[in-house]
């Protein structure tokens, strides 16, 4: 049986630019290209006003555009972190093109293991020295380093992962040296098979947040933990700047109401930490870095925080939408209330909760009728969910069968797992969003696409 080829972005654009959202196949992915337009240059502005370190992470859209977005080209470095290989390898022609003008480094995002190694090692080859770091947080992962200098032909890259609370990975900070994991880093740097850019902490505790305080409390803790941490090991750390990356979408979004003059104790706190992390410290010279990932898109998880004053409405902030057909209506006492029945569940938008209300999703203005209450996906299964009033209230749904909505996801990020590509608008071009203006390809293995290969070569 013939192997399926894949469409490339070109083929795509050429059959839906212009095109009316509502007419692709559904279920479908949407992004607003205005709105993360206006995310990452918020970010950008809010990173060079205080005067930090960036590094953008690509997981949540996995595309070339969006990363490219990411990037400010005023700033002399370009780092990105990557959840897995075939991120990396999407992103390759892009950073090829920003290594003439940036120094570039991506970050594999996850403790080292032996299966990524040669072609980590390959990618840092064909990018150049210091374009690929990875984590460790385990003394039986310095072999690893071997393996990729030996084929890289140079050293890599190294963070050590910090644990400050999240316990998904890392090393608490009073141990981090565990089993000589340090002594042994020490001895891989100066063989030639490391070097070593310093602590990396990513705590996803700020998620529970409900105020700008709360997440930079969560930011000003990861900050102090690697401050203990480094502290405490900094005798057997080279005496050479070094680089403390902490954050998370909240975290990081907070740190724009700096800019605004925000005021308030953990303001004060904050905004000391990144002027200067460790002014205790004589022998080392410290910066911080920060990293986030979801903030161009955003999603209701990531809304509920509050992180960043002044937010707008929904419409306003997250980028992503599920485009989807109504099923069918309950509007006439076939049950307790009225419900609408639609055509995407599970695999198309994600079974991830948000803390700021019980549904699965929730229903966009967009092409609906002025309604008091919110709609939102109350209950969900594999292919199909069910419509509800947000508030229990059992008047009919103002929907039709066969109407086209859109659905704002929990978290990004699992939604966005489910599909091949975006189908992309521009409120700023058409305030209705409605009009296709391009077609981005999520990173895959047959990433074959003419149009990107001629614009990053």
């Amino acid at each position: 049986m013939a192997a399926v080829s894949l469409p490339s972005k070109a083929d795509l654009a050429q059959f839906w630019v212009r095109k009316d959202i509502a007419d692709v196949p559904k279920p479908a992915a949407v992004l607003d290209r205005a709105i993360i337009r206006r995310h990452c240059e918020r970010m950008k502005h809010t990173i060079k006003t205080l005067n930090v370190g960036f590094r953008a992470h690509v997981k949540t859209h996995k595309t070339l555009e969006v990363a490219a977005m990411q990037v400010d080209t005023n700033n002399p470095e370009a780092n990105f972190i990557a959840s897995t290989l075939l991120e990396i390898e999407s992103l390759t022609r892009l950073l090829k093109a920003l290594k003439r003008e940036q120094r570039i480094n991506i970050l594999y995002g996850i403790p080292l293991v032996p299966s990524k190694v040669s072609r980590l090692a390959q990618l840092a080859a064909e990018l150049g020295e210091d374009s690929i770091s990875v984590m460790i947080d385990h003394p039986d992962q310095i072999p690893f380093l071997t393996k990729f200098a030996e084929i890289a032909g140079f050293p890599a890259c190294v963070f050590v992962k910090v644990d400050t609370g999240y316990h998904r990975a890392g090393l608490p900070p009073v141990s981090l040296n565990k089993n000589g994991l340090l002594e042994k880093l020490a001895e891989a740097e100066k063989a030639g098979y490391a070097r070593l850019l310093g602590l990396y902490s990513h705590s996803s505790l700020s998620y529970s947040a409900t105020t700008a305080e709360q997440a930079m409390g969560h930011l000003i803790g990861e900050i102090h933990g690697c401050k203990v941490a480094l502290n405490k090991w900094l005798p057997l750390l080279p005496k050479r700047e070094l680089v403390i990356s902490v954050g998370a979408t909240p975290q990081v979004s907070c740190s724009n109401n700096l800019v605004h003059g925000t005021s308030s104790p953990e303001a004060e706190e904050l905004m000391a930490l990144l002027k200067d992390p460790c002014p205790e410290s004589t022998d080392a010279k410290v910066k911080i870095e920060l990293h986030a990932g979801n903030y161009p898109v955003l999603d209701m998880q990531q809304v509920s925080t509050n992180a960043r004053d002044g937010a707008g409405e929904l419409e306003d902030e997250i980028a992503m939408s599920v485009v989807a057909e109504v099923c069918s209506v309950y509007n006439d006492g076939e049950r307790e209330k009225s419900e609408a029945l639609l055509a995407a569940g599970t695999l198309a938008l994600g079974r991830e909760p948000c803390p700021s209300y019980s549904g699965w999703g929730v229903l966009s203005s967009w092409r609906q009728k002025d309604v008091a209450s919110r709609l939102v996906v109350e209950r969900i299964s594999q292919e199909h969910a069910i419509v509800a009033w947000e508030d229990g209230k059992k008047e009919k749904i103002p929907l039709e069968i066969g109407q086209v909505v859109k659905v704002f996801p929990n978290h990004a990020c699992v939604t966005g797992a489910y599909y091949g590509w975006y189908f992309v608008v521009d409120s700023d071009e058409d305030p209705s969003a409605s009009t296709i203006v391009d077609v981005w390809i999520r990173g895959r293995s047959e990433f074959t696409d003419p149009l990107l290969a001629t614009r990053f070569q």
